[in-house]
């Protein structure tokens, strides 16, 4: 059988490798941003399906299907995300006489619809946290209904996922605001704009169940993953079993998640997702009629490959085993590495992965979608990869996932590595008792300042790329050397970093404020790695120049380094300039030239891997310029609009 997998990144991968353990062919499809993808390079074939947004390229059926035909490909897999809870596609796949790999059309109609979901699982005797839902989307229905729910209320997406579309409303005053804006995001995320309310539960868990169901109408589940740690709604660690489910609560979750499938004679891989309060009450939330980006964890404590069952099941196969044969295994628990900032704000980034070097940690595995040299685009969600640790304890997964983190190099975009490692460390999650709006509840991250050699070291890299780029004798005379004075910016910080720089006949002697460092170097770079002594203490980082800007990972956090003087050339414009902080599509554009805006005024609202950023007025003022355009591609620090000067 050959297989067209209709999706990209580490999810296409990971299809792929048990697609070829099976003995099946495999086809990639691609859009001009993934040309040099991973995906495509694993692929026994691959064909190009249109340029970089995923309306022209991923989304587009008839090009999956010209694909799959153009290849002789026997079946689809959608992955998730992109057209994995999109009925149309199975339909699609129907009249070309291919095998989609999941549900039917039907039940993917029933429970990709949330409001749809909702009226399923009450009529099968599944709990459900009173909301609203309705064709009627006027601003006026959802006022009316809120009042009646009372505040705080969540706003979901109809067709959402992913924390696309999400929103959560304290007072009847945000409301209608908050609408127009989950409307827009969902309407761009899922080409579905319609919404509907849910009561808010207080202090929940997001804990969910996996089901599976064959054509000879038998369903059961393989236990719970509790994800309820999540940032904006988007998951970030999982595990599995939930540190909150014993055995009676794991059976009645169980009971009723299978109870829901069989309701609609699922077939494949779902996921019915449940909100579970501190009473041990739960509530139905969602099903999710795809594999999970959190499955791993579900197979590494099975033993069980979800990828394959999924294959099996579509060519026909019964459930290779009964409900009373399934075992949980020790404790597993899953990280999603994302190319984002944490320091601002977590904004998606784009870029070359200059260097990504996977970990060898016993009783862990990385489901990547990216190697090095690889691009990652500014059109698709910023997962880079997911790092799994299993256990024979909850206590034993999660220091080998810290040890796995920190083993981990990614070198190129900003990351979430050290927030990850971080997290994982804060006591209510080695206590297992973070719920649902714990992440969000903690202060605002701020990246920590680096270690005096790792300053030291930045240093002496800038000041050997300005003698190799420059005069040789540079801060040299044929008497001795002499030292000379390097004011380093680093990126995020305010201010300089006053330094003063004396080479000798060993290596440097650093001088920073009142401290003094001798930096040697110990070997010549292998790569990016560089191995010096500082102080008479071995280290090694990672070191790379992005244009002026050197990067350095200190094994824990990439610390940018630039000298002042260009820096300040750069940063000139800013106090009259609006910058874009992103690789962004322009979505809205809110001012013209000549209008006059006050501080914290939306200006623009960019979208880049499907999340949306407001651009804010920092100052009150009269616009000069508007040099961006709804639709506009803008790059990472592109002048998006200019400020008439301030008088002095």
């Amino acid at each position: 059988m050959k297989l067209l997998i209709a999706n990209r990144g580490e999810i296409a991968v990971r299809i792929h490798r048990t697609a070829r353990d099976l003995g099946y062919r495999t086809v990639a499809v691609y859009s001009d941003a993934d040309r040099d993808a991973l995906h495509v390079e694993t692929a026994d074939e691959a064909v190009a399906i249109g340029p970089p947004p995923p309306a022209e390229s991923y989304l587009r059926i008839d090009r999956i299907i010209d694909a799959a035909a153009r290849t002789d490909a026997d079946a689809v897999h959608p992955g998730y995300g992109f057209l994995a809870e999109n009925p149309a596609l199975p339909r699609a796949c129907e009249d070309a006489g291919l095998t989609f790999i999941g549900p039917s059309a039907e039940a993917i109609e029933i429970m990709g619809d949330k409001a749809r979901a909702r009226a399923q699982a009450r009529d099968a005797g599944v709990p459900c946290v009173p909301g609203f839902e309705s064709d009627d989307q006027s601003p006026e229905a959802f006022s009316a209904a809120a009042r009646e729910l009372g505040f705080p209320l969540m706003i979901k997406a109809v067709a959402g996922g992913g924390g696309r579309g999400l929103r959560r409303v304290e007072e009847a005053s945000q409301l209608i605001d908050e609408l127009e804006r989950a409307r827009s995001e969902a309407a761009n995320a899922f080409g579905n704009g319609d919404l509907f309310l849910e009561r808010l539960v207080e202090h929940a868990r997001h804990v969910e169940v996996q089901v599976f169901g064959d054509r000879d109408g038998n369903v059961l589940h393989l236990g719970e993953r509790d994800c309820s740690l999540q940032r904006r709604h988007q998951k970030i660690i999982e595990e599995c079993p939930s540190p909150a489910v014993d055995e009676v609560l794991r059976e009645a979750m169980g009971t009723a998640a299978v109870r829901l499938a069989e309701s609609v004679g699922y077939v494949g891989a779902g996921t019915v997702e449940f909100l579970l309060d501190r009473n041990g009450d739960f509530y139905f939330l969602e099903m999710n009629t795809r594999l999970q980006v959190e499955h791993p964890v579900t197979e590494m404590v099975t033993g069980l490959d979800l990828v394959e069952w999924q294959l099996r099941i579509a060519e026909g196969e019964p459930l290779p085993i009964s409900q009373d044969e399934i075992r949980l295994t020790g404790h597993a628990i899953e990280a999603r590495l994302y190319a984002e900032d944490p320091a601002r704000g977590f904004l998606p980034q784009a870029g070359e992965v200059r260097r990504f070097e996977l970990p060898v940690v016993r009783g862990t595995r990385v489901d990547a979608g990216f190697r090095s040299g690889s691009m990652i685009p500014p059109d698709y969600d910023p997962l880079v990869a997911k790092l799994v640790a299993k256990g024979k304890d909850r206590e034993q997964a999660r220091q080998r996932l810290i040890a796995a983190l920190e083993e981990c190099v990614l070198l190129g975009p900003r990351h979430n590595r050290a927030f990850l490692i971080d997290l994982l460390r804060h006591p209510a999650v080695i206590d297992g008792d973070a719920g649902t709006a714990y992440v969000d509840s903690l202060p605002a991250i701020e990246e920590p300042p680096p270690d005096p050699w790792v300053v030291a070291l930045a240093a002496v890299m800038i000041s050997e790329r300005d003698r190799r780029d420059g005069d040789p004798l540079w801060g040299f005379r044929n008497t001795e050397a002499v030292g000379w004075p390097l004011d380093l910016i680093r990126d995020g910080a305010e201010g300089t970093i006053a330094i003063r720089v004396d080479p000798s006949s060993d290596g440097y002697r650093i001088s920073i404020d009142d401290r003094k460092m001798e930096v040697e170097r110990a070997t010549k770079p292998v790569g990016d790695l560089v191995r010096f002594h500082c102080d008479g203490i071995e280290r090694q980082a990672h070191v790379f120049y992005d244009g002026d800007r050197l990067c350095l990972d200190d094994g824990r956090t990439v610390h940018i380094f630039s000298e002042a003087a260009p820096i300040r050339d750069a940063d000139a414009i800013d106090d009259d300039s609006v910058i874009a902080p992103m690789a962004a599509r322009v979505v809205e554009v809110h001012v013209a030239t000549g209008d006059q805006v006050e501080a914290g005024q939306c200006l623009m609202v960019l979208e880049a891997m499907k999340l949306q950023s407001r651009i804010e007025a920092r100052r009150a003022g009269r616009i000069a310029e508007v040099r961006a355009a709804v639709n506009d591609q803008v790059g990472f620090r592109q002048v998006l609009a200019v400020f008439e000067e301030t008088s002095a």
